[in-house]
């Protein structure tokens, strides 16, 4: 198993720094959230990429890939029956994909839960074809680059749009493309209802593209109540075994300690 760590907890902190730290704590990837790069993956040039990949890699870490792709810059919107907005955040999201594929990354996570919430103009039956449609219209690019699109069911206290794997999983399989898979997440699958080792027991692991670690108290794994013990029984009962990634969204009392604690209760399961 691989552990990576996500770089928006760092805020303003230089790739370089972020990269020492992960490093030094034993962590083998780098995740980007692409905002903390630029205001927008168009603008960010073909030096910044050059210069983040190569900071990532002379710590000899790898770039896991892209999350929170839509929360800048301003205007996408995943499920809109707008026409023009809809053109707007598809041609964005084949930007990411090029932006993910010149910093060395594999896979991008697909949540911006605002980004994709039913709009009250719409119905959810026409918010799922504007999804299906995009997505479809992107994956044989990412297909091209070797790049895996996730999507990411989340709370409904995030999103009225897919909360649960098993929604997730109807729209992998709708789209039926190698290059579309689940992403599951601690926080998103505790609020389902169910236990969350069964609802990681429901999937095929060839369907699984990425997995982010954390606790619904907005911190690392281990930082929370969530006993990870029978959660990695089914990570391992499943053949799981790609990258586990550290999202969290509470940065106190500092990112190197939560960074710290989140890889030494991980490495309980995995020394």
């Amino acid at each position: 198993m691989k552990f990576a760590l996500c770089n928006e907890m760092f805020e303003n902190t230089p790739m370089a720094r972020v990269a020492s730290v992960a490093a030094k704590l034993g962590y083998h990837g780098i995740e980007i959230a692409p905002f903390t790069l630029g205001p927008s993956a168009t603008e960010i040039t073909t030096a910044k990429r050059k210069e983040t990949r190569r900071a990532i890699e002379d710590h000899g870490l790898e770039t896991v890939g892209l999350h929170w792709l839509f929360a800048g810059p301003k205007g996408l919107h995943l499920t809109t029956p707008d026409q023009g907005t809809w053109q707007q955040t598809r041609d964005y999201l084949a930007a990411l994909l090029d932006l993910c594929s010149d910093l060395g990354g594999k896979v991008l996570v697909l949540g911006s839960p605002k980004q994709r919430s039913v709009l009250g103009n719409q119905t959810k039956q026409g918010a799922w074809k504007q999804t299906v449609d995009l997505l479809s219209s992107v994956v044989e690019r990412a297909g091209e680059l070797g790049l895996t699109i996730c999507f990411e069911p989340l709370a409904p206290v995030e999103t009225n749009f897919i909360n649960t794997v098993a929604e997730g999983m109807k729209l992998v399989r709708e789209v039926n493309h190698p290059s579309l898979k689940i992403h599951l997440d601690v926080k998103a699958m505790c609020s389902e209802g169910k236990p969350v080792p069964a609802i990681i027991r429901s999937v095929e692991v060839s369907d699984i593209g990425h997995f982010h670690v954390n606790d619904p108290n907005l911190y690392g794994p281990g930082m929370g109540e969530v006993d990870y013990a029978p959660l990695v029984e089914a990570i391992r009962g499943i053949g799981y075994d790609k990258w586990l990634s550290v999202e969290v969204f509470k940065y106190d009392p500092d990112p190197e300690t939560i960074a710290k604690k989140s890889i030494d209760y991980l490495r309980r399961f995995w020394p």
